[in-house]
């Protein structure tokens, strides 16, 4: 993170935290079993994940989904306005963002690091993105810097004169952070990571923005570590979501 005059701060990174989690490979086996051992799976709460490895990934090959869903994982997330907009698309998921309207928003800003590719070569769906010039990435960096510390003045300013903190909000840029809870279930997960990470040998290539594919990244992370034969399954199945 870089500080500006003015206590305006610029990072170029999301913060990803695990806070909560009940999720695990026997969570799949035994909510799968119910439908052919009814209440016998009782007994299957604690089941050994490893020794049904096989019907996780039959479940995933054959996309039978619901099994998936009897999990729980709760993030703490901070990342850019714009990066927030394209996440809160998948509505499988459940959200509680910090409000504009009754706390004064902290001047951090997102500006792109240099290894962030810029320029956009060839046609929606099916592109890719290219390193820019030195000069471009000046430019991309200064104009984002200026900017930035010029609307959090004028946010002040506002606020100083009286105004509300929802009206003042509005000149600020979606590049200023902004901090959520996230919760979801692994079938949700898989779906939003099935969307949000460009990974070799998807069934389905994606081309999700840099900067949600770093959050992506991140729980993925955590999943893995948590239901890592379920995780391994996704991977084997192209990462399709079932």
């Amino acid at each position: 993170m870089t500080s500006e005059p003015g206590n305006v701060s610029f990072r170029s990174d999301v913060t990803v935290e695990l806070v909560r989690a009940s999720a695990g490979d026997a969570d799949v086996i035994f909510a799968a079993r119910v439908s052919t051992a009814g209440e016998q799976t009782l007994a299957d709460v604690d089941a050994d994940p490893q020794r049904s490895a096989g019907l996780i990934n039959y479940l995933m090959r054959d996309r039978h989904g619901s099994p998936f869903e009897h999990n729980s994982m709760t993030f703490f997330v901070r990342a850019p306005i714009f990066v927030w907009r394209e996440h809160m698309r998948h509505r499988i998921a459940s959200y509680n963002e910090e409000s504009g309207r009754y706390r004064e928003l902290e001047p951090v800003f997102y500006v792109p690091a240099r290894e962030r590719a810029l320029v956009q070569v060839g046609k929606a769906g099916a592109y890719e993105f290219l390193p820019g010039t030195d000069e471009q990435h000046e430019l991309v960096d200064q104009a984002m810097r200026a900017s930035c510390a010029q609307a959090y003045d004028a946010y002040r300013e506002m606020l100083a004169a009286g105004i509300a903190r929802e009206v003042a909000r509005m000149v600020l840029p979606v590049s200023i952070y902004s901090s959520a809870y996230v919760t979801l279930n692994a079938r949700s997960l898989m779906n939003f990571l099935s969307l949000r990470r460009r990974v070799e040998g998807s069934h389905f290539p994606s081309y999700p923005q840099r900067e949600i594919e770093l959050v992506a990244e991140r729980y993925e992370e955590e999943w893995a570590r948590l239901m890592p034969l379920t995780h391994e399954a996704f991977v084997r199945n192209g990462r399709v979501a079932p």
